[in-house]
Order: structure tokens, then C-alpha cells, then sequence
């Protein structure tokens, strides 16, 4: 079976008195080497997995090991970009590098954490606090790319750089890990930039797993179908439908053929994602060759 970066097994975690469920029984596995999209809405779980990976946060129940082990024991091998990137505001550009060369001197990447400044404009004199959010954004991935992880967690990293900027840096991140071999899970809410760039998919909703697995076979496993308003789907799965006059549009799991008069084809990314966010009671779907099928 191929190498797991990351399963959860019935993991779950509260915050406070009350035990409020920031994650609910959730049990997932991500293969080595992948690059996984997790995605939600606010509020859904994402950051508190990426944190629970990163071994800052400890499960409430049920378990989550980082390359078979316990996330704080594998944490030379991980790289974490949360939303706030805390960098030390009076440092310049170029000694926040040499902090990250110092604190990783076994595996520091100089070549590429210097590239993806300099693609950038950055003056390596230049203190962090005087850098715009987008440009204190390349120097926190360079921090991160610098230690040459195996595994890449990035919480909407990339939320406040420009369009050119993020296509740029999603290229430049895709690039290497292609090459090392890096797994990459990032969490993000446009959903479009994702498309093309992850293999996996992981959707969460109010804590819980709705979508996991391959996003190929994530994708094949659905169809979206337009037919007349009075035709009926009751042999299928319903993710979501709609009815605008006598026409009838749905996002379906098929148990089958559907008939005459249906139209049928593939959806993309973003379709399937906001169908399962708009229709929370739909039925999840897991596609990992470590856990059920289907739930």
C-alpha cells in the first residue's frame, strides 16, 4: 500500500467548557506525495486539522498521525504557513533567512528560499514591518520551502497576494513539489485556483468529512444532469437540484443508467464543491484505499 502522510482515525477536537466540536469523527488518508485542497465553509475545521498536522493542537478523541507517528515527532520533517504568518517585525529579509538557515541546518534549501524572494523584488535589507502583507507572504514561504519539507501545510496562505502574484507562487510551489516529491495540503477558499494544481480533494462541513479522496475519482463519482422539471432521479443519489421553469439541473452519485432525456456531464471542481456546501444532509463520500468506501 502506498506510504500515508497523513490519517485521521475517529478524530475529533473541542475547544472550551462545552466541548465545542471543531472536528467530529473524522477519519481520512492522504498518500505520500499528494497535494491535497482541503475546503470549507468558515468555520468548518480546516485551520484546526492544519494545526492538529502542524502538532500545535492535540486531539479531543480518535487519532491523527503524520507519516505513522505522532505529529510532534515528526516535526523537523513538516512545514507550517498559518493565516497570520508570524514573522519577527524587526528583522530584514535577508536575516529571517539566515534565522530559518540557522534552525534548519541539516536540510535548508538556500537556493530556493533565495528565489522565491527575489522573484518577488524583496531588498534583503528590508525590514519585515515595512513589507506589505503579500510581500511578508513570500518570505514566510520561503521560510517554509527553505527547510525542504516533506510535508507542506498551508492555511490560506496565500489569501492576500494579488491574482499575478498567487499564480505565480501556486506555479512556483506546484514546480517543487513536483520535484521533491513534497505532499502538500492547503487549505483555501478559492476554489478556483485550485483546480488543476491538487490530486486530492478533502471537504469539510461543520466538522465533519463530506468529500475525501482522489479528486479524479472524487469527480467521476458524479455527474451533473439537466432534464425536464416532472423527470425523476429517486434511483440515484441527490446531491443538490434545482428547477428553473420546466427544466431541472442536479449534481447526482448515478446508481445507473439514467434514462432518456437526461443530459449528463462531468462536473468541475468548483460545481462539485459548492453543490456538497450548499447541500449540508447530503450523503459523504470517502475514497481512500484505507478506509470504507463510502459512509
Amino acid at each position: 500500500m502506498t506510504e500515508t502522510a497523513i490519517e485521521a482515525a475517529a478524530l475529533s477536537k473541542g475547544f472550551g467548557r462545552r466541548r465545542k466540536q471543531a472536528l467530529d469523527d473524522c477519519s481520512f488518508r492522504l498518500p505520500v506525495g499528494s497535494v491535497c485542497a482541503v475546503v470549507g465553509s468558515n468555520g468548518a475545521g480546516k485551520s484546526t486539522l492544519l494545526s492538529l498536522a502542524a502538532g500545535l493542537l492535540r486531539p479531543t478523541d480518535g487519532t491523527l498521525t503524520v507519516f505513522g507517528q505522532a505529529p510532534a515527532a515528526v516535526r523537523e520533517r513538516v512545514a507550517y504557513l498559518a493565516q497570520d504568518k508570524p514573522l519577527h517585525p524587526q528583522l530584514t529579509v535577508a536575516d529571517t533567512l539566515r534565522f530559518g538557515r540557522e534552525l534548519n541546518p541539516r536540510h535548508w534549501d538556500d537556493r530556493v528560499a533565495q528565489r522565491i524572494v527575489t522573484e518577488g523584488d524583496l531588498e534583503p535589507d528590508a525590514k519585515i514591518r515595512t513589507l506589505s502583507g503579500g510581500q511578508r507572504t513570500r518570505v514566510a514561504l520561503a521560510l517554509a520551502l527553505g527547510k525542504r519539507p516533506e510535508l507542506l501545510l498551508l492555511d490560506e496562505a496565500m489569501a492576500d497576494l494579488d491574482p499575478l502574484a498567487r499564480h505565480q507562487l501556486m506555479a512556483a510551489l506546484m514546480a517543487d513539489a513536483a520535484e521533491h516529491g513534497t505532499t502538500v495540503v492547503m487549505s483555501s477558499h478559492v476554489v478556483a485556483e485550485l483546480d488543476g494544481a491538487c490530486d486530492h480533494l478533502l471537504l469539510l462541513g461543520s466538522g465533519r468529512v463530506r468529500l475525501a479522496g482522489p479528486l479524479d475519482d472524487l469527480l467521476a463519482a458524479h455527474r451533473l444532469v439537466t432534464g425536464r422539471a416532472d423527470a425523476s432521479l429517486d434511483a440515484h443519489t441527490v446531491i443538490e437540484s434545482r428547477t428553473t421553469g420546466r427544466q431541472l439541473t442536479a449534481l447526482i452519485r448515478p446508481s445507473g443508467p439514467l434514462g432518456d432525456g437526461w443530459q449528463s456531464t462531468a462536473p468541475t471542481l468548483e460545481e462539485l464543491v459548492l453543490a456538497h456546501l450548499r447541500a449540508p444532509q447530503a450523503p459523504a463520500l470517502r475514497l481512500d484505499d484505507a478506509l470504507e468506501a463510502a459512509v
